[in-house]
């Protein structure tokens, strides 16, 4: 059986291996409690020293830093980029430029490192402000607001690194686009793109898109409002040209190319790019993919992608537990009720699988929470209603003091 190693730690890394251990062997580096109750290997040596016909990393710090350059000087087949694709997320100055250079739609911008001329831009722009910090910030690095100066405070605030440190000073000043947002998650081997489902995902903490951005509180896939129509100009006009420009500077991506894309009154425009699976989307888009997902991801890493996959017909919808004061102070050590000692629910639900991000056993054996995101509760079912129903029943059944969990996920397209 072939062998494959998932880096990273949390629930996106847990669904990528429960996925792909569905026709292969799966350790994962270093894993978490939830994904060993799963009956999945996780171990705690580098990636470097390990052997496997394929790696998938999962999180983008160790994108950042070279890991799949390391890899493959190794000779190992990777699905994720080298450091110097991994610049498009790792610095959305240099993004933003780059795409400007490539010609894609995307929001009038300004990268700044002075305050003075931050402030001075933002002046220029009408509201919703949007600012951004240069560097990565787990997902929690973007402000949007409609007030002007909350907007000043966040650019003093992130330029002076008491916002983000190091990573946030210098900052992007965006101008705040209309429409609806979709994920869109592309494999590349190189030469050849192809997107999966289209996803969307639920940034803001509180109901109706309320509160503080979020690393995701939630998501369903297949996005029916981004019509096969979308997904095509999405191609034509934003990664075509993205992977043009890649190709001229010579960089080699092979690996999950996320477009944040925004369906304005003007067309389809890009928000930003991730440059790995997305988390919350990757919960609710591999179980639509099923057995296949290890001959997909072994295309991309060895440059042999063909035609884009058929997802099956089902719907999935994910809905996120995150810990007591998340995402500013999220609290650790709260005891999880409602799972059994395999890390899913303790009373099944049809559908429902429980994938672990903060999560871990304390003497007694039992889970409690490690802060952050705690669960993300994914349920599948042949309609979005179905899903939907599947997901907050699982849901329901899983408490721990101060849980934080939106009600509304999916709510409008049911």
């Amino acid at each position: 059986m072939s062998r494959v190693v998932v880096v990273g730690s949390g629930a996106r890394e847990h669904a990528l291996a429960w996925g792909l251990s569905q026709s292969a062997q799966v350790v994962v580096t270093p894993g978490n409690a939830g994904i060993a109750a799963h009956g999945i290997t996780c171990v705690r040596t580098p990636p470097e020293d390990l052997d496997a016909d394929l790696f998938v990393i999962g999180p983008e710090q160790p994108l950042v830093e070279g890991l799949a350059d390391r890899l493959r000087a190794q000779g190992k087949v990777v699905v994720g980029p080298g450091y110097d694709g991994a610049r498009l997320e790792g610095s959305k100055a240099f993004m933003k430029e780059f795409l400007d250079v490539a010609g894609v739609p995307t929001a009038r911008f300004g990268v700044f490192s002075g305050e003075a001329e931050a402030i001075a831009f933002l002046a220029t722009m009408e509201a919703p402000y949007v600012v951004k910090t240069d560097g990565l910030a787990a997902g929690k690095g973007v402000l949007v607001t409609d007030d002007f100066n909350e907007a000043c405070a966040d650019v003093r605030d992130k330029l002076s690194g008491a916002a983000f440190g190091d990573a946030g000073t210098t900052v992007i000043v965006e101008e705040g686009l209309d429409g609806e947002e979709c994920s869109l998650l592309v494999l590349c081997d190189g030469a050849t793109a192809v997107p999966l489902a289209p996803a969307q995902d639920f940034k803001r903490v509180g109901e109706a898109d309320q509160g503080a951005n979020t690393g995701g509180m939630g998501a369903y896939a297949p996005m029916l409002a981004m019509t096969p129509e979308h997904v095509e100009r999405v191609m034509r006009e934003i990664v075509a040209p993205t992977l043009k420009e890649l190709a001229k500077r010579g960089i080699d991506f092979r690996g999950v190319l996320y477009a944040g894309v925004m369906l304005t009154s003007k067309g389809p425009k890009l928000l930003e790019y991730n440059v790995r699976f997305g988390d919350p989307e990757t919960e609710v888009l591999v179980p639509l993919y099923g057995g296949s997902l290890f001959d997909l991801l072994v295309r991309v890493g060895e440059g042999r992608l063909e035609a884009t996959p058929a997802p099956t017909k089902d719907f999935a919808v994910t809905v996120v537990l995150a810990s007591h004061g998340y995402p500013q102070n999220p609290r650790s050590g709260d005891l999880i009720s409602g799972l059994g000692v395999d890390g899913q629910l303790a009373e099944p639900v049809e559908g429902v699988t429980i994938f672990h991000a903060g999560s871990k056993r304390n003497e007694n054996g039992s889970f409690v929470t490690v802060g952050g995101r705690v669960l993300a509760v994914t349920g599948v079912g042949p309609t979005m209603a179905l899903a939907r129903e599947r997901a907050y029943q699982g849901a329901a059944l899983v408490t721990f003091e101060g849980r934080v969990m939106r009600t509304d996920i999916a709510l409008a397209v049911v």
